[in-house]
C-alpha cells in the first residue's frame, strides 16, 4: 500500500532542518529515491542530507558523470545518479543490489528511471519547482509502512503542528 504526504513552501533553511530531522529519525539502512527537473534541487537536498550525517556538502556533488560517490560520516551514504544509465541492466550491472542490502543510506537521483527494480520499500521524494522563488514542494511516498509515521512527525514539526 503506498502513502503519500506532502510539505509545501520549502525553501533552502527549511531543506536543512527536514535533512536533519531525517538523519536523526530514520533508519541507517534505506533506500531514498529523488525526482525532479533539471534544477529542481535533487543535489542539494543530498547536500543537506550530507551535511546533517557530518559529511562535507562540498564533497557531495552530482554523480551525473562518475554515477556513484560514497561518503562517510554518522552514516555511511551512497549518492548515485540515474539520469545516463540506459536501462534497469546497465542499472543493476553498477551494483545497486548490494548498496541497497548495505547498512547504508542509498540515495539515487533520477531514480524514477529505474523505479521497476528499485527496493519496494524505497522512500521517494518528489521535489517540485513552485511559483515563490526559492521555494519548493516536497512529495514523500513510499510503500513502507513503518516510514510514514516518522515522515509525518517530521513534517508535523516543520509546519508547527
Amino acid at each position: 500500500m503506498n502513502w503519500e504526504v506532502e510539505i509545501d513552501h520549502v525553501d533552502r533553511l527549511q531543506l536543512a532542518v527536514l535533512g536533519r530531522w531525517m538523519v536523526q529519525h530514520l533508519p541507517t539502512q534505506l533506500t531514498v529515491g529523488i525526482i525532479g527537473t533539471l534544477g529542481a534541487g535533487k543535489t542539494t537536498l543530498t547536500q543537506c542530507l550530507a551535511q546533517a550525517a557530518n559529511i562535507d556538502p562540498d564533497a557531495v556533488t552530482s554523480p551525473t558523470f562518475t554515477l556513484l560517490q560514497s561518503h562517510h560520516g554518522a552514516i555511511k551514504m551512497h549518492h548515485m545518479d540515474a539520469y545516463r544509465v540506459h536501462d534497469e541492466d546497465e542499472f543493476l550491472e553498477l551494483g545497486v543490489e548490494e548498496l541497497f542490502e548495505e547498512d547504508a543510506w542509498t540515495i539515487i537521483e533520477w531514480a524514477d528511471r529505474m523505479e521497476s527494480v528499485m527496493p519496494i520499500d524505497t522512500l521517494w521524494i518528489k521535489i517540485d519547482l513552485t511559483d515563490q522563488k526559492d521555494r519548493r514542494r516536497l512529495t514523500f511516498r513510499s510503500q513502507c509502512v513503518d516510514l510514514r509515521p516518522k515522515i509525518q512527525a517530521m513534517i508535523d514539526a516543520a509546519n508547527g503542528s
